[in-house]
């Protein structure tokens, strides 16, 4: 694998930066309290820090974070190493943009998306450095909606096209199997788009489709917003919210790569947690009744589907 060196780490930081600030502003354009993203900067013992950004109690966003960060230090935590042992002993830089919105209509989907660059540099004269891209984005239903699902992935296919005809449904696979919580034996939501230790191509093209999908999750998300956001909804329909951010919060503590990864590098807790949302609840036994809204999301939507060449 090619050299690359630390002036490439700070273009990929520099347009994660860019981006936390652009996601920030298009998810406030759709916030009708007025209320606005906190920043709060932080420092990591160990090695680097990050500016966590969060919105909380919006009508629009129940609560939303833009988290930021570039971590470094001497040696490659567990969760780093588990599938690549022989970078065991490295030294490392990572760093990434996470995004988790949680609105508060649960007609609204709640959304995820991250971009991340680690960066491991040789040990001595006859390694060489070891690099990734990795990311995408997912979207999570509590009602589901034909339009919405086609529109999203539609939007994420177009991240992809220039990176090769099979890119997107390669993507589109890996997701639908990353964020399948097994416990349940259920998908978390109607998929995206997820990829990992990505350097096809150089570093270049690997750098661009990475900007190209950070990109897209705006285009994606916030036109299924300003189409839900007003929709009508009851106690039944928040209840029913809760309940399925149960299954969110239980992917990200159990099996989520990137909370592991912070939690065991010895990240800032308050900003790796920031993807859990407000409320929740769980039940006991739960079912819904047949022939119902709460019901079709199983049925219909938490299976994977070619949902970008259907028709609404």
């Amino acid at each position: 694998m090619p050299s690359v060196s630390l002036e490439a780490l700070q273009s990929v930081k520099s347009y994660m930066l860019s981006l936390q600030s652009s996601v920030c502003d298009g998810i406030e354009s759709l916030e009708d309290s007025g209320n606005r993203f906190i920043s709060d900067d932080w420092t990591r013992e160990a090695g680097g820090g990050g500016t966590t950004r969060v919105l909380e109690g919006g009508e629009t966003f129940e609560k939303a974070g833009v988290n930021f960060s570039h971590v470094m230090g001497n040696e490659l935590p567990a969760s780093a190493t588990a599938s690549r042992p022989e970078l065991a002993g490295r030294a490392f830089h990572a760093t990434g943009v996470s995004i988790v919105v949680h609105p508060k209509n649960p007609y609204v989907p709640t959304s995820h998306a991250n971009v991340r660059y680690f960066y491991a540099p040789a040990k001595s004269s006859d390694e060489t450095d070891v690099w990734w891209f990795g990311g995408g984005f997912d979207l999570t239903p509590y009602y589901g909606f034909k339009e919405d699902a086609i529109d999203w992935h539609k939007a994420s296919k177009a991240a992809c096209d220039r990176f090769g005809s099979e890119t997107y449904q390669t993507f589109k696979s890996t997701c639908d199997s990353y964020f399948y919580i097994k416990h349940r034996k259920e998908p978390r939501g109607i998929g995206g788009l997820f990829y990992d230790d990505y350097n096809s191509g150089g570093f270049e093209n690997a750098f661009a489709l990475t900007q190209n999908i950070g990109n897209h999750f705006c285009k994606a998300y916030l036109p299924i917003v300003a189409r839900r956001k007003d929709h009508q909804y009851g106690e039944r329909e928040r209840s029913f919210q809760a309940y399925r951010r149960g299954r969110y919060v239980e992917f990200n503590l159990v099996y989520d790569r990137g909370t592991l990864f912070g939690l065991q590098s010895g990240g800032r807790t308050e900003s790796i947690l920031m993807s859990l949302p407000s409320n929740v609840s769980w039940r006991y036994n739960y079912s819904p009744e047949p022939g119902t809204p709460e019901a079709d999301l199983y049925e219909y939507f938490l299976r994977p589907r070619d949902w970008a060449n259907e028709t609404p």
